[in-house]
């Protein structure tokens, strides 16, 4: 019957055989006719074709075996000492993030009908030089293997300003993940010395804040989440060069600064100075350690915009270290300095011995020049350097480090 049709009609569709008369509407090609309800039926299966492919790229990027809060705190622990707190933080942060990149990838894909969209939570580490700021980014970073670059935020400047974009940020991520774009969109930034770009003042001035407020305005679209026109190489942007297209949805950033004086704005906000007895009901105030109480308004106050405060909700401090944390840092960690230079004389067959008393001579050193963490290393370099020298000539098979002879090297270094 169909067909009889077919043959009066001079237009039919291709697929189905049906003539202009038994379809709602027959649209024209180059050589042929389709009608509308073959193409509903091809939207369906191309649809449902499609869902199955998204589905599978999404488990492929999805992060399998994400280390709960617990693990990723005693990974911590084996290469960073103290700053539980700092510790127990970053790792329920971090292990968020990479839930709800998880969530947001496979659960929103074959459960469209959830409404819950989760959003990141960047992280702000406020401590003194030499705390560990650094090494706890660059440890999670190794633990959840994902790339990860530090971003110095000093160099940072305005658009069109001698120094570094800020869209250079991205670029550097894109290097560490060797071009792998779907794999930089997952890495960490850590953005050392961003108290460097806090405002200069609350003045209307002369000159430009070009590597201050300026920076952090250009900053908010990284932090927040937007697709960001990347140059591939670096450099400044030109308008004919080709742009990686980079979505910052799924980057997480992790700020760090020293903050130098902002106990004093801390200690007038809490009125520490109150002479006499404190009222009732009054929370004594620990006046060693007054970052333990930091917030947002102690950073808006230092110069951070409340934008860029709000971007970076997780904020969490450092302790200063003590003799006794700064000695564990020299003999416990699994990458401990101590155990990097007696491996160094291991590999030129000597066995390094060290007496009990040095360990305090350096951790003194280094507290009397207020280096931290970061300074025990240069102060080892200062006594080992003679030793280094001679190791490798050397047909001894011990080398012993007494406290006359680390006292008289750093004295004849200084």
């Amino acid at each position: 019957m169909a067909n009889n049709k077919n043959t009066n009609s001079s237009k039919h569709c291709v697929l189905c055989g049906r003539g202009e008369n038994e379809v709602p509407l027959l649209l024209a090609g180059l050589d042929g006719y389709i009608c509308s309800d073959c193409i509903e039926m091809a939207h369906e299966v191309l649809g449902q074709q499609m869902g199955t492919v998204r589905k599978e790229e999404s488990r492929h990027a999805r992060l399998e075996n994400l280390s709960k809060p617990k693990e990723i705190k005693k990974y911590l622990d084996q290469y960073v000492i103290g700053q539980d707190r700092a510790k127990k933080l970053l790792s329920v942060a971090v292990y968020n993030h990479y839930k709800r990149i998880n969530h947001n990838l496979v659960d929103k894909v074959e459960h469209p009908e959830d409404e819950v969209e989760l959003e990141k939570s960047n992280i702000l580490m406020v401590g003194p030089t030499g705390t560990g700021k650094t090494l706890l980014a660059k440890t999670i970073a190794k633990l959840l293997d994902v790339p990860f670059t530090i971003v110095d935020a000093t160099v940072l400047t305005e658009a069109g300003y001698v120094g570094e974009d800020v869209e250079s940020i991205l670029s550097r991520l894109l290097q560490e993940a060797d071009y792998d774009l779907e794999k930089a969109e997952r890495g960490i930034v850590f953005i050392d010395e961003i108290d460097k770009i806090a405002r200069k003042s609350d003045n209307p001035s002369i000159t430009r804040d070009v590597s201050g407020e300026g920076v952090q305005q250009a900053m908010l679209k990284l932090l927040e989440g937007n697709v960001v026109n990347v140059p591939p190489k670096g450099g400044r942007k030109h308008p004919d060069q080709d742009y990686v297209h980079v979505n910052t949805q799924n980057i997480l950033f992790i700020c760090g600064g020293a903050f130098e004086g902002i106990e004093r704005r801390i200690a007038q906000r809490m009125n520490t100075q109150v002479i006499g007895f404190a009222p009732s009901g009054v929370k004594q105030v620990d006046k060693d350690n007054l970052l333990q109480y930091v917030e947002a308004s102690d950073l808006r106050a230092y110069g951070l915009i409340p934008e860029i405060i709000g971007r970076l909700p997780v904020i969490t401090y450092l302790d200063q270290l003590d003799k006794k944390a700064l000695k564990d840092i020299l003999i416990k960690p699994k990458n401990a300095i101590m155990k990097q230079y007696a491996k160094m004389f291991e590999l030129d067959g000597i066995t390094l011995e060290i007496e009990p008393a040095v360990y305090d001579l350096i951790v003194d050193t280094s507290l009397e020049n207020k280096l931290g963490a970061r300074g025990l290393r240069g102060i080892c370099e200062r006594i080992f350097a003679d030793a280094m020298y001679d190791a490798p000539s050397s047909r001894k098979k011990t080398f012993k480090l007494t406290l006359e002879y680390a006292e008289e090297h750093l004295s004849k270094n200084n």
